[in-house]
């Protein structure tokens, strides 16, 4: 029953996102602590690309809760559903695939601004998620 609660809810979207901002973090934090080392390529974690696959589980997501036969008849046609145990595992599977180098010369306070970028956005699901679980508690406890 509890995995169910939680499907139906944004608490699987909002994991990735939040597994998806620690994951660039470590990334950007190497491009800052590897400035100085001759030949380093920047690398980063394409946040586009992330947002395009989460779109694409969402929408997913919400067909196969509008039609249950569409999981099914996505399946016969071909089509990669996302119907994993938490509905996710087409983004997790993104976070493998999406590191890319490049041969610019990225600077200190281009790297610095994509961090502070990254950590408002993981603060922001953050906040989210723990507000969720505040209505959930408040909901089982039949407390504000």
């Amino acid at each position: 029953m509890l995995p169910k609660l939680f499907d139906s809810s944004t608490i699987p979207v909002l994991e990735q996102v939040v597994n998806f901002t620690q994951a660039r973090h470590g990334v950007l934090a190497g491009n800052i602590a590897n400035m100085d080392t001759p030949g380093y390529r920047t690398r980063d974690l394409s946040p586009e690309e992330f947002q395009s696959r989460l779109q694409e589980a969402v929408e997913a997501r919400r067909q196969s809760a509008i039609s249950p036969t569409y999981a099914i008849n996505a399946q016969l046609a071909g089509k990669t559903t996302a119907t994993g145990h938490d509905g996710m595992d087409q983004v997790r599977e993104s976070l493998k695939s999406i590191l890319y180098h490049d041969n610019s010369d990225v600077s200190i306070e281009q790297q610095v601004t994509e961090i502070s970028k990254n950590q408002a956005q993981h603060n922001l699901a953050l906040g989210i998620m723990t507000a969720q679980f505040r209505l959930l508690r408040a909901a089982i406890s039949e407390r504000p």
